[in-house]
């Protein structure tokens, strides 16, 4: 009975193995749809289509993006989570709803760990402390001496609660006396217009977000939150060089799809994935868009967010960051 039994194993894994490598042979034969769980413009969307871009003529099928946001990201993550495991669903995603969220989230619908396939960290950047131009500091130290002088009342935007753009900044202000205010936006192109209008007074936000109105001349860059500063702002300090309290906020994109998605089909798009990111001229637009290309392993991919629940979860407990 045993020996039928691991016959009849070996066969089903043989079968299944078989069938992955056709479905691979075979993928894409129609459209792929490339989930978005942020609005249109924001930093995972300007990577989406990128990689669409390219991976439709490398597979002779059109990649299509959707965007599908609300819910600090959790409603285009759970889209994909829950869409049928045929390679025909993929999506980009952020720490937030891949590891951070349940944490932030009374219930999830979905389970990041069981519910979703990891494929690779795509490009990652860092982000920066911008200030609105009516704030009266033009570097990331003036900024702290105001919060430390208890001046009024300050704002900051970030993109969505419970993001690293909220959690970082708690960081920044954890010592200030004075009365700063969080106001959450629906991505970063909303928390840029509104920095840029003067509703808030400053922000910790993606590089890319934010460069072409730092550029424009529409809101100030203070400092930067990486361990070094940026080409495109050679003149603007890190905030640990600035001798403010330091922070790194990395936001870095991944590729996700169902889980139960065949690997030879994952593996596939991975190995397209990473020969897209070695393309000259794609490394020059994300450069130019602020992001570095990554690429790597599922297994990579696990200990980057390994390390974001290390690095944010006694920031949540601390401050009590929850989410309704």
């Amino acid at each position: 009975m045993l020996r039928r039994t691991l016959f009849q194993c070996i066969a089903s894994t043989t079968l299944a193995a078989s069938c992955g490598l056709l479905h691979a042979q075979t993928w894409p034969s129609k459209p792929v749809r490339m989930i978005v769980p942020f609005p249109a413009g924001s930093t995972p969307d300007l990577l989406a289509r990128i990689l669409t871009d390219r991976l439709s003529v490398r597979l002779g099928q059109a990649f299509v993006v959707d965007n599908r946001s609300g819910a600090a990201g959790n409603i285009g993550t759970d889209f994909v989570a829950k869409a049928t495991p045929d390679g025909y669903t993929v999506g980009v995603s952020i720490a937030g709803p891949l590891a951070i969220n349940p944490l932030l989230f009374k219930s999830m619908p979905y389970d990041p760990a069981r519910d979703v396939k990891l494929i690779t960290v795509a490009a990652t950047q860092p982000s920066v402390l911008v200030a609105s131009n009516k704030l009266k500091a033009s570097t990331s130290k003036e900024l702290f001496e105001l919060l430390a002088h208890r001046e009024g009342r300050y704002s900051f935007a970030s993109m969505g609660a419970g993001t690293i753009s909220q959690m970082g900044m708690y960081v920044l202000t954890a010592n200030s006396p004075a009365d700063v205010i969080h106001v959450p936006y629906a991505g970063s192109g909303a928390a840029s217009l509104a920095l840029m209008s003067g509703e808030v007074d400053f922000a910790l936000l993606p590089a890319a977000s934010v460069m072409p109105h730092i550029q424009a001349g529409k809101m100030k860059a203070l400092g930067i939150a990486d361990a070094k500063r940026m080409s495109a702002l050679p003149n603007v300090p890190t905030l640990t060089e600035a001798g403010v309290r330091s922070v790194t906020a990395d936001a870095w994109i991944g590729v996700i799809a169902p889980a139960g998605t065949p690997d030879a089909i994952t593996e596939r798009l991975r190995g397209e994935i990473l020969q897209v990111l070695a393309e000259p001229a794609v490394r020059e637009k994300l450069q130019t868009q602020t992001m570095e290309a990554v690429g790597g392993t599922p297994v990579e991919f696990r200990k980057v967010l390994d390390g974001e629940l290390k690095l944010w979860s006694p920031v949540i407990k601390q401050y009590g960051i929850t989410i309704q």
